[in-house]
């Protein structure tokens, strides 16, 4: 069964004085089809803690295991494979190439490992199905609403099936209605393919729809369920 180990990791940043540390012994788990909310204030550390999480950033220390795999002793390739299959993203931006259509950008990531196979793009149309998008399959991201564009950027996230989604604030650029719309979108589509789900968040609204909530704060990771 899919697992998401975190054990006490630990982040600092070099500086001119003293290392700036982000992360203090912080460690948690899931298991396929859980999600967990991450919440805290600017600058706690959200963001550097879903980078380590999601092989972007090496933890200073501690390790982050992954399907029985600590990644860390991979080299750039193989590191950049494990987390192109395993792995999958949503930010606040949606980075949507303008220049490719809906279609298009939702098979990048499937582009990496190679020529596309046509049931790949068959899964392409059928995620953009499930986001609501079939009928915008030829559009460009400029022809798109915000809420359409991070549909697609979820639906982009989820073509080479990954075990672990990670979502950094998803819906901190759409106003109040969309970002309930595309909230309860992301915790659907995980629960249908059991992935787990770690999303950074500012929103109480969304964290509300996770299954678990943690606070970070000061750089440590609060084993206390967050307050509803």
């Amino acid at each position: 069964m899919p697992k998401l180990l975190v054990e006490h990791v630990f982040k600092q940043f070099p500086t001119r004085a003293e290392p700036l540390v982000v992360l203090r012994d912080v460690s948690m788990q899931l298991e396929a089809g859980e999600n967990v909310a991450i919440l805290g204030p600017s600058g706690s550390g959200k963001s550097t803690l879903l980078s380590i999480i999601g092989t972007l950033e090496p933890p200073t220390g501690g390790r982050v295991v992954l399907d029985g795999q600590d990644p860390v002793g991979l080299d750039e390739p193989q590191l950049a494979a494990f987390r192109n299959r395993r792995i999958g993203f949503v930010f606040q931006d949606h980075h949507l190439l303008p220049q490719c259509s809906v279609l298009e950008n939702v098979l990048i990531p499937a582009v990496a490992g190679g020529p596309v196979a046509p049931e790949t793009i068959t899964r392409a149309r059928d995620l953009l199905d499930r986001v609501g998008l079939h009928d915008r399959l030829d559009h460009r991201p400029a022809e798109l609403s915000g809420g359409e564009r991070q549909r697609v950027a979820l639906a982009r996230a989820l073509i080479n099936e990954p075990t672990l989604l990670l979502a950094d604030e998803p819906t901190g650029n759409l106003d109040r209605t969309t970002a309930e719309r595309v909230g309860e979108l992301l915790l659907r589509l995980q629960q249908q393919d059991q992935m787990m789900l770690v999303v950074v968040t500012h929103s109480e609204r969304l964290a509300a729809l996770m299954g678990r909530r943690l606070e970070l704060d000061d750089g440590r990771l609060d084993s206390r369920e967050a307050e509803q």
